[in-house]
């Protein structure tokens, strides 16, 4: 939603970006339909993704092969190449027979990897990858995400993938282990999404999709290429009553990428993006006896205060790159945008009347955000060794300014009442790195890098009852600075031309995010929570892909994380969640993937993660349901504490993830179906075990299709049943809540019915 106040600081709006976005797509259009050129190959695709195409058509039992990427090492290469765990979803797997709405819709593919749809339009997404991530109660936390290489955490280590365009997606790359530190501040994985160039021949394309709960989807976009520039724009809408109560939501958002070949070794690429969320309802939690009670159900305090969320986000940014020489290439990347929040909360009116330092039940941020990357790519040999290497510095900024308010006015609830809160929170960071490989004769290849963080907090409280009178709102302004070296290094070694074994070692750290440093679980200390410290992990890995035959493609992977400081829940109660370092983690496991081409048109994947996440030295945790005067933590009160015995499992995480699928297509026909298979392990919903878990599940879902090319036209059909049988289970959990609503329950049988076109000129 966004204020009157912020409307004056820019007239960088959604409409604006619309017009121009749909504006030069147009003129694009226009400039194609005349021009009878296509773009360089640098701006649509490299030699080795063409000659991939090549092989597929020449043999149609052949294997996929391995995806190249950029994340990791930042040129491309075959992920097959290298000495990490790094796998992709493709155009097709993530919009054949989907929604195209989150992630979690194709992600279960990826090992190591789990998004769950938390089915609350309200909360965005949460993404674990190694269990980084599990404790985040609302957007993504420990991972970083990207999008056309521009980043979308903020420096403090806060993200959200609802600016994602799957529509126009040309695959999301999931890089897992060591290397993800060289992307600096909670890079406990690497998420990010490349968007496809545009079409060698225009095109404009449509789809509406339709489903159960009210669900509807519409898109219309376009795609094409001339001389030197290509494009591709897309704008959705997507509405739907939702699973459960008090979780309507809309949805609406433009996308758009535009190449332009300034020279026979200068590209430039722009891409922006704009996303409208006016109030999604929040249907909250349950509890143990809700959920079984009736699992559609919204928290009753979320009916009371007309729980919600309404979010604006614009962004533009540029990247430029120049080849120099045919082994020398620098590329500069600007950000700039603008984010709008406004949330209200389910916080007791009485909560908020008996302390000055209760910042109210509707919290408003209006961020601006931005930054720039530098790098430069070198080429070259050393005695008839080929190497490359990166080295390159970032600067980005975030700025909040954070109001909160009550969420009531006299007896009325749900409504934007008195001021309780208002701060401006910055965070900035400026990191240097280094990075490359080189080939060691014809077997071995070598991958290291370096990278040095500084990250900086800062708190201007602009909100003070009295600093003098104990008891009322103090001065909460302060600072604090982190800073960290993080190195990694691989090694890649062909057993033969069909087998690569590889090792990985490397360090990463996580800051804590400006919404975790806000409070402090000691009520009689003023200011950012500076008692708590970044975390540091140390991680290993080791692993082996191999192609079996000309149709078989596996990957297996061994880790170990030992990670000191985790930072964790401290408390939550009344609206306010505070948090803590514990002494140490550690986390293990292993994963496993085969991918199949099988004669006549059937194709089977199979994806296995296993992870043993525990805490590994005791600790003290708020009880649960919370202890003391007015169910709330005292933190100088041993009794409102227990201790959590080594070996404890972190919450949140899953011991085990199995996806298979069995699909199958009729070329002449042009139909295709799939069955989908997840099978999830409990999770524990606390520290203490006895808090309870979520019981662990196995669904099945069904995808059909028929595609039809009519000259100029192709159309394409498509039916999703998802939870086949019926299952009740829990989808998501929100880790530690001290009111015990750990539970968000996933929908029963739905449906899905979409339809496309598209028209080539």
């Amino acid at each position: 939603m966004v204020s009157k106040k912020h409307k004056t600081k820019t007239n960088f709006s959604l409409t604006k970006l619309h017009n121009s976005l749909v504006m030069a797509g147009f003129m694009s259009i226009s400039l194609m339909s005349v021009s009878s050129g296509a773009i360089a190959e640098e701006a649509t695709v490299t030699e080795s993704q063409e000659a991939a195409a090549q092989d597929t058509v020449a043999s149609e039992n052949a294997v996929r092969l391995a995806p190249v990427v950029v994340t990791g090492t930042r040129v491309e290469q075959n992920s097959f190449d290298l000495p990490m765990s790094i796998d992709a979803t493709d155009a097709q797997q993530i919009q054949e027979g989907q929604l195209k709405v989150n992630l979690s819709e194709s992600s279960s593919r990826i090992t190591g990897v789990v998004i769950n749809n938390r089915n609350n339009p309200a909360q965005d997404l949460a993404i674990q990858v190694r269990g980084f991530g599990a404790r985040s109660a609302f957007g993504v936390r420990g991972v970083r995400l990207y999008a056309d290489g521009i980043p979308m955490t903020m420096p403090d280590g806060q993200g959200q993938t609802g600016t994602f365009n799957l529509d126009t997606a040309a695959r999301v790359e999931y890089l897992r282990g060591p290397f993800s530190a060289l992307y600096g501040n909670s890079s406990g994985g690497v998420v990010q999404i490349i968007t496809q160039d545009g079409a060698k021949d225009p095109a404009i394309l449509g789809g509406m999709t339709f489903g159960s709960d009210n669900t509807q989807r519409y898109s219309l976009g376009l795609t094409g290429s001339g001389d030197a520039f290509d494009v591709v724009v897309n704008a959705n809408t997507y509405r739907s009553d939702g699973y459960r109560d008090q979780s309507d939501t809309r949805r609406e958002s433009l996308h758009g990428k535009f190449n332009f070949k300034l020279g026979d070794d200068t590209k430039l690429t722009v891409v922006a993006t704009a996303l409208d969320q006016p109030d999604n309802e929040d249907p909250q939690g349950l509890t143990l006896a809700e959920y079984k009670q009736d699992r559609k159900q919204a928290a009753p305090a979320a009916l009371l205060f007309d729980t919600r969320v309404s979010r604006s986000h614009e962004q533009v940014g540029a990247t430029l790159e120049h080849k120099f020489t045919p082994n020398d290439t620098a590329r500069i990347m600007a950000y700039y945008g603008q984010r709008d929040n406004e949330q209200f909360q389910s916080i007791p009116v009485s909560a908020q009347t008996a302390s000055d330092r209760n910042g109210g039940g509707v919290a408003v941020i209006e961020r601006e955000f931005g930054g720039v990357d530098l790098r430069w790519t070198h080429k070259g040999e050393i005695a008839t060794n080929p190497y490359s290497f990166t080295v390159g510095l970032n600067y980005d900024k975030m700025e909040d300014d954070r109001t909160g308010y009550e969420n009531f006015i006299g007896t009325t609830l749900g409504v934007r009442g008195n001021l309780r809160r208002d701060e401006t929170n910055t965070a900035r960071n400026f990191d240097q790195f280094l990075q490359g490989y080189i080939d060691l004769g014809q077997r071995f290849t070598l991958s290291g890098g370096l990278r040095h963080s500084k990250v900086k907090f800062k708190n201007s409280d602009n909100y003070i009852v009295d600093s003098a009178l104990p008891g009322l709102n103090p001065d909460d302004s302060g600072s604090v600075t982190f800073s960290e070296t993080t190195p990694v290094i691989g090694a890649v070694f062909k057993l033969t031309d069909a087998i690569n074994l590889y090792a990985n070692a490397g360090e990463s750290f996580e800051t804590p995010t400006l919404v975790e440093m806000a409070y402090n679980p000691d009520t009689t200390k003023a200011g950012l929570n500076m008692d708590l410290k970044p975390s540091t992990s140390r991680q290993y890995e080791v692993g082996a892909k191999a192609f079996i035959g000309d149709n078989t493609l596996v990957n297996l992977a061994l880790f170990k994380i030992d990670t000191d400081d985790e930072i964790v829940v401290a408390t939550s109660q009344g609206g306010r969640t505070t948090y803590r370092n514990v002494p140490s983690s550690e986390r293990k496991g292993l994963e496993f993937s085969i991918d199949s081409k099988l004669p006549n048109d059937f194709g089977a994947y199979l994806a296995y993660s296993l992870l043993d996440a525990e805490f590994d030295k005791s600790f003290n945790a708020c009880k649960i349901p919370l202890a003391g005067p007015g169910n709330t933590c005292r933190f100088n009160n041993a009794a409102d504490f227990e201790q959590i015995a080594s070996g404890s499992k972190i919450p949140g995480t899953y011991r085990y993830n199995l996806y298979g699928e069995l699909s199958w297509k009729h070329p002449s026909t042009g139909f295709s179906t799939a069955l989908e298979m997840r099978k999830v392990s409990d999770t524990n919903v606390s520290f203490n075990s006895a808090d309870g878990q979520a019981d662990g599940y196995t669904v099945f879902n069904w995808r059909g299709g028929f595609s039809q090319q009519l000259s100029n036209w192709k159309f394409s059909e498509f039916v999703r049943i998802e939870n086949i049988t019926d299952r009740e289970y829990v989808g998501s959990v929100r880790v530690a809540d001290g009111n015990e609503r750990f539970y968000e329950a996933a929908p029963d049988r739905t449906w899905l019915l979409g339809l496309n076109a598209s028209y080539k000129f």
